[in-house]
């Protein structure tokens, strides 16, 4: 059971790159992140071709989740359970009995203000929603854009991305490990310990290039599935394609489900 993760940075312009991706990749379940579009401009039936049903919590122009699966999608929730939110950030399903959370992270722009302060209570949030949901499903998948790189092989240059930092502060690195200590395990870091392995790009400055980015778009198993993690990796061929993304898709693969009953 392949899942990935896939900040497309715009649904309505990069759908062309999903499609082709979804093909050429085959994924079972994807999570993707800052869609921008209004659950009513959902390209559903374009994914339904591509023999992805979808579910989706979008809003104009910012934001916006969907997961896409090659098999029925059942318990879906949109949004974090008693957590106020006008923002489109979160969806969980459940797949062939396995609970996948999709997460687009607050950025929080910089230390210090509002936005960052809304990111912190929002991981907070997100941390109550998690420690509940491992309770009610042990085979979860959280998954997306985390807007963390979470230790320093994550990032090009540590002096640059320190706690000083936004994405790297020591506040926002706590946060994550919080979310690890619920049972929760890097699927990158089950498999890879080499530095560099990025997920995003700058589009200036020749950076996908240089690969000058960062590992923000993550991928953690809970402690009942940390076992069948078979291989783990990102997919930088799409970030190489005509108008891309600035992410690539992170992806994870488990044993198949027969086996994950057992």
């Amino acid at each position: 059971m392949k899942i990935a993760s896939w900040n497309v940075n715009s649904l309505n312009v990069r759908l062309p790159q999903l499609q082709q991706w979804l093909a050429d990749f085959a994924p079972d379940v994807v999570g993707l992140q800052e869609t921008k579009l209004e659950d009513h401009r959902f390209p559903e039936d374009a994914l339904l071709e591509a023999g992805y049903r979808s579910v989706f919590h979008g809003q104009k122009t910012y934001n916006g989740v969907a997961l896409l699966a090659r098999h029925p999608i059942a318990a879906v929730q949109s949004g974090i359970p008693d957590f106020a939110d006008p923002q489109a950030r979160a969806i969980a399903a459940t797949v062939n009995g396995v609970r996948i959370v999709n997460l687009y992270v607050v950025n929080g722009q910089d230390l210090g203000t509002d936005k960052y302060d809304y990111k912190l209570r929002w991981l907070d949030a997100v941390h109550g929603w998690l420690a509940e949901e491992l309770k009610a499903h042990p085979h979860l998948v959280v998954l997306g854009d985390f807007n963390i790189a979470p230790d320093d092989r994550d990032v090009p240059d540590a002096a640059v991305w320190n706690d000083d930092h936004i994405l790297t502060s020591s506040a926002e690195r706590s946060a994550y490990q919080r979310l690890l200590a619920l049972g929760l395990h890097d699927g990158l870091r089950l498999k890879h310990d080499d530095a560099a392995l990025f997920s995003w790009w700058d589009y200036r400055q020749a950076a996908f290039r240089r690969n000058l980015g960062l590992r923000i778009d993550l991928t953690l198993v809970s402690d009942a599935l940390k076992a069948q993690v078979q291989a783990v990796g990102i997919d930088k061929t799409p970030r190489s394609w005509e108008r891309p993304s600035d992410h690539a898709p992170a992806w994870v693969e488990l044993r198949g489900q027969a086996q994950l009953l057992q």
